[in-house]
């Protein structure tokens, strides 16, 4: 089909895929955009995430008969110019990945489209929901209904000299360091591996992960079968382009922290952390990120990326931030009518002193859009 020409530039022609199904020629250009770009340089943006969240999904009911993973493709006449990688559910697309994707947004080199409206046709849906799309992105600013932010580290000099600088900022760096001297002296040597195989140490972080999310009265993601699949692949990879890193921190003989971050060219996401809590006065998980950036200096990545979420933590480390937004753009249909119903309802209750009652619709809003999309 023919894509709406942003001014000045010539039309487009968008074709709608499986992730699978994309070209030598396609992953080629995807991943030169992403490296053109240092704003599209997160794991989360590869053409690897689409197609390990595809491997991941095959063969669920749910997924096969809604749609599943696809990415539109926009190609002009000197060949692919962007891509959009989403889920679709019936008449609605969504991130792919959800709700283990951290960012989402168009992959191109420049001004793809001047308008996300544009992006139903392309993939023939009535709704295009994002969650964490790049705030940056012009196409998407109209119809973004709330801001979020994503903290995150870059470190291009190498750890000490962000130390250095972070020092007059923060105390959390001279802190982790008493607490490691403490875990010395009363348990036993800190140990740091990056790279570990140990399928003890990620058996133990989704556990630790599981007793949370009981803990906290959260919905259990592992329970859908696919996270867990795609965690385990990703873990056991080997593609030099994209995939994960497990790290792990022992004190003595105990293990006490395990990471899975996930890696794309220059980027380390904290994509799944977790350790164990008797040993929460040592900071353990703290620790392990100061290691990881210590490791960084001598490996081809120069950003730690924290992702969403306010916590206190990455505050303390980050010396850098960027903002994505939630929203949804869509046609006349019943799709979208109840969508911003549920937007209204939201912004209604928000505008209120309501206490604690003026964050239920937002909450019911992403319960509901997690098990969507773990279903």
């Amino acid at each position: 089909m023919l894509f709406s020409k942003v001014r000045g530039t010539t039309p487009l022609k968008s074709e709608l895929i499986s992730p699978s199904q994309l070209s030598s020629s396609d992953i080629e250009a995807w991943t030169r955009f992403v490296g053109a770009d240092l704003a599209l340089d997160s794991p989360f943006l590869t053409p690897g995430w689409s197609q390990a969240v595809e491997r991941a999904q095959r063969g669920l009911p749910g997924v096969a008969r809604r749609g599943g993973p696809r990415v539109a493709i926009f190609e002009g006449e000197d060949g692919a110019r962007g891509f959009l990688p989403v889920r679709l559910r019936g008449a609605t697309a969504m991130p792919i990945g959800a709700p283990m994707c951290d960012y989402q947004g168009l992959i191109a080199t420049g001004p793809l489209l001047s308008d996300a409206r544009q992006l139903l046709g392309a993939l023939k849906v009535d709704r295009l929901d994002f969650s964490h799309i790049l705030a940056d992105q012009p196409a998407f600013a109209r119809y973004l209904r709330g801001r979020d932010v994503s903290h995150g580290i870059h470190a291009p000099k190498g750890y000490a000299a962000y130390a250095a600088d972070h020092a007059a900022r923060s105390g959390i760096l001279k802190d982790l360091n008493k607490r490691r001297r403490k875990a010395e002296r009363e348990i036993g040597p800190v140990r740091f591996e990056a790279h570990s195989r140990s399928t003890t140490a990620f058996e133990a972080l989704v556990g630790w992960k599981r007793a949370l999310m009981r803990a906290t009265g959260q919905t259990d993601i592992f329970e859908a079968g696919w996270p867990l699949r795609l965690m385990h692949e990703l873990f056991t990879g080997r593609d030099p382009d994209f995939g994960a890193v497990l790290f792990t921190l022992t004190f003595g003989d105990q293990l006490v922290a395990s990471h899975l971050h996930l890696r794309s060219r220059h980027t380390i996401h904290a994509w799944m952390i977790g350790h164990d809590h008797a040993f929460d006065r040592y900071s353990p998980g703290l620790v392990l990120f100061q290691d990881i950036l210590r490791w960084m200096d001598d490996t081809p990545f120069s950003y730690l990326d924290f992702g969403g979420g306010d916590y206190r933590f990455k505050q303390q480390f980050a010396n850098t931030r960027r903002e994505t937004g939630h929203g949804f753009v869509g046609r006349l249909s019943a799709a979208t009518l109840v969508r911003s119903a549920e937007y209204a309802l939201r912004a209604a209750a928000e505008s209120l002193d309501l206490g604690h009652l003026s964050s239920l619709p937002g909450k019911a809003m992403r319960r509901l859009d997690l098990l969507r999309g773990l279903g």
